[in-house]
Formats: structure tokens, sequence, C-alpha cells
């Protein structure tokens, strides 16, 4: 069973959260092989304002001008990358850190917005599945930051969600996690086992499902179209388990 598992910036400072993921995702492993893509919000937001960039954000994507980039890159790519490979490897997995570049691994093309220019911000086109398919055959886990390489040269800041559901349609994976820092999609408070599509177009449309929830289940819902036959948003706690809510 290959299994693509992506977490986000902001559940990894919490403290802990690292060392209990690679915990599990080291017995998961045992199910079969594993890719990890991760975001790092946090960290990018963080060094923009020691460098004096502006944080901003259009429906929950970063505007990216060449500054921004560069901070995203160095964080997404250097510092974010190489803290979860070094999670994995203290517990006993294989781990290599990517970016999207290494090896035009994510290849993509500016993303356009309806409203606004997001600068060099890129949705990805083609996944080179091979080589993240000889890596698992070895024995390793791939450690995928979502920087991407633009079929124009140019490098690109790609949504890490959307980056996730396209490497798990290229694989193609059997199984697809985003781990989030709520147990799943909640109404009234309660975790929904469970959604169609139909159903969770439903709750977005009657507010139920709001913010940076909605591109979640929007990405999620696009790899359940692209062929990922199992997709969960869940959190660490329902990871190992059947927490979380399981889209088909």
């Amino acid at each position: 069973m290959t299994r693509v598992i992506k977490i986000g910036g902001n559940e990894m400072s919490a403290p802990g959260f690292l060392e209990e993921l690679a915990a599990q995702l080291a017995r998961l492993a045992a199910e079969g092989p594993l890719v990890v893509v991760h975001g790092g919000g946090q960290d990018i937001a963080a060094l923009q304002t020691r460098l004096g960039l502006a944080p901003i954000k259009v429906d929950g994507l970063r505007v990216t001008d060449a500054a921004s980039l560069a901070a995203a890159e160095m964080a997404l790519s250097g510092h974010t990358n190489k803290q979860v490979v070094r999670a994995l490897l203290a517990a006993g997995l294989d781990a290599v850190g990517l970016s999207g570049v290494d090896g035009g691994l994510l290849r993509c093309r500016k993303r356009p917005h309806p409203t606004v220019d997001l600068g060099l911000v890129g949705e990805v086109t083609a996944v080179r599945a091979g080589l993240l398919r000889r890596l698992m055959d070895d024995g390793i886990t791939p450690v995928i930051s979502p920087i991407s390489l633009g079929q124009d040269g140019q490098t690109y800041n790609v949504n890490a969600d959307e980056a996730a559901g396209a490497i798990a349609a290229a694989l193609p994976a059997d199984a697809l996690d985003f781990v989030s820092n709520v147990p799943g999609v909640l109404a009234d408070g309660q975790r929904l086992p469970a959604l169609t599509p139909d159903a969770a177009e439903a709750l977005i449309r009657d507010g139920v499902i709001t913010g940076g929830m909605i591109p979640k289940v929007r990405t999620a819902l696009d790899a359940l179209a692209r062929g990922v036959p199992r997709v969960r948003i869940v959190d660490l706690a329902g990871l190992g388990g059947g927490g979380g809510t399981v889209f088909s």
C-alpha cells in the first residue's frame, strides 16, 4: 500500500509533533512505502518578517514576489525539509529530502487568478513519479518541499496540499492523508467520518466548511477525481487508526 502523507507547517510548530509523527510513520511504513509532502507557512512568514517582507495571502495562497520566493525556498527546502528528514531518520526510517526542483520532480506553470496576480505561484503540471518509485523501491522515504520548477525554467512556490494531491495521483498512491490540526471536517463541532463529493460541496455552499478548510477539501476532492481511491483529512492522533474524514 503506497501512501502519501501531507503535513502542514502550523502542525510542525507544536512541541513534540515531529517526533510523534515520525514514530507513527515508522509504524505505517510496515504496511507499505510512504511519500511525505510538507508545508511550512509559519517558517516562511517568520523569515519574511525578519527580512522586512510583508506576507500577503489571497484565498489561502501566498502572493509571491522574487524576494518572497527566495524566503519560501530557504524556509521550505532548507530548514523545514531537513527538520522532517532528521525526525524520520531518528525514528529509524531511511529518508531523503527533495524539493520539486530537484531532478525536475515537480514541473509547474504560473497559476492564474481571476482578480490578482499571485506572482511566482505555480500549479503542478507534471510529476516525475518514476524517480519517487525508485526511491521507495530502495526502501527510502522521500520528503518533499513543494517549491517547484516551471516549464519556463523559473522556480515557483506551489501550495503543499496541491503538490501532495498531484503526487498521489501520479504515483498512483493507494491513500492520501492530509494531516491537519483538527480531527477532520467538523459540523457543529463534531467530526464527519465520511463525505461524498456532493455532500462536501453542499457543506461549502452552506458555510459549514469555511476558511482554510475549503481549499484542503477541494484538493481532497480533486485527488479523488484523479483516481486516488482513499483521501482523508485527519489529525496526528487519528493518523494511524480510523480517524479523520474519509472522502469517497
